[in-house]
């Protein structure tokens, strides 16, 4: 599929069963040509914080990975705001990042943005209750500003409730589009360029 690229990473819930071997699996895979990020990557405090020392020591692996191959990382954080942050902070060198599918305060979005690191915004931000999302997606600085689906998940109104796809990130634009009052277009532009600039494309 030539139009197409990948990120590869060992999702944070998945490193209980991570084997020494699947560490130099994916350092081949994350050196192939069409291979742009390193992800995704991080900690997952939701399902079971029985494995939190080995969640952070896998996502500092990765880490270090994504600097030595000049690639970018994309992080996964479910109520690991702090960690996650902290851990990037001290152990990133070099690779821009990115968190996915964004869930922290304005607060915290700043302070991501003051790092230069990027913030996707996906189907939560046309939920009626989600108020924390639109607010950030009202403030954030429309240069580190990405969209994405988290397909199959978080599907977006008017669709809420069954499987999520690609296609439904324009649903999630246009929400944005209106909380920022701006075209429709000039916002598809922005983010368009902000995430060829972030994957280098």
């Amino acid at each position: 599929y030539p139009m197409m690229y990948g990120a590869v990473g060992v999702h944070p819930s998945d490193t209980a069963e991570l084997k020494e071997s699947d560490i130099d699996t994916l350092k081949k895979y994350a050196a192939m040509d069409r291979i742009l990020a390193i992800g995704e990557i991080g900690l997952d405090y939701y399902w079971d914080k029985s494995f939190v020392d080995l969640q952070k020591e896998v996502y500092v692996k990765q880490i270090l990975l994504a600097n030595k191959l000049n690639l970018p990382i994309v992080i996964h954080d479910r109520e690991a705001h702090k960690d996650a942050y902290d851990l990037l902070l001290e152990y990133n060198q070099s690779s821009k990042a990115l968190f996915h599918c964004f869930s922290g305060s304005v607060e915290f979005m700043r302070e991501c943005v003051k790092k230069g690191w990027y913030i996707a915004l996906g189907g939560v931000v046309t939920f009626k209750n989600a108020v924390k999302m639109k607010d950030v997606a009202r403030e954030i600085p429309l240069d580190k500003l990405v969209l994405e689906t988290d397909s199959p998940y978080l599907t977006p109104v008017p669709f809420r409730g069954k499987p999520n796809t690609p296609a439904y990130v324009r649903y999630v634009a246009e929400e944005i589009a209106n909380l920022r009052q701006i075209p429709l277009n000039e916002l598809i532009d922005i983010t368009t360029n902000n995430a060829e600039r972030f994957f280098e494309i």
